[in-house]
């Protein structure tokens, strides 16, 4: 069995698919993780920086 990878995703893509690809790899909804990150964002503003460098590191669903 192939082990589950984090990629960001070509189908739920709003900007870059970064929380469309974290809601796949956890099997939530993707409005979820992206109400999480504009909670995150609001307070304190580190969802901004987290989802900017995500978008730099984790790669696209068809690979590098």
């Amino acid at each position: 069995m192939e082990p589950k990878r984090l990629y960001r995703s070509r189908k739920n893509r709003m900007i870059c698919g970064v929380c469309g690809g974290v809601a796949e790899y956890f099997s939530i909804d993707p409005s979820l993780v992206r109400l999480g990150l504009i909670l995150f964002a609001c307070f304190g503003g580190s969802g901004v920086l987290g989802y900017i460098i995500a978008a730099i590191v984790i790669p696209d669903e068809s690979g590098w």
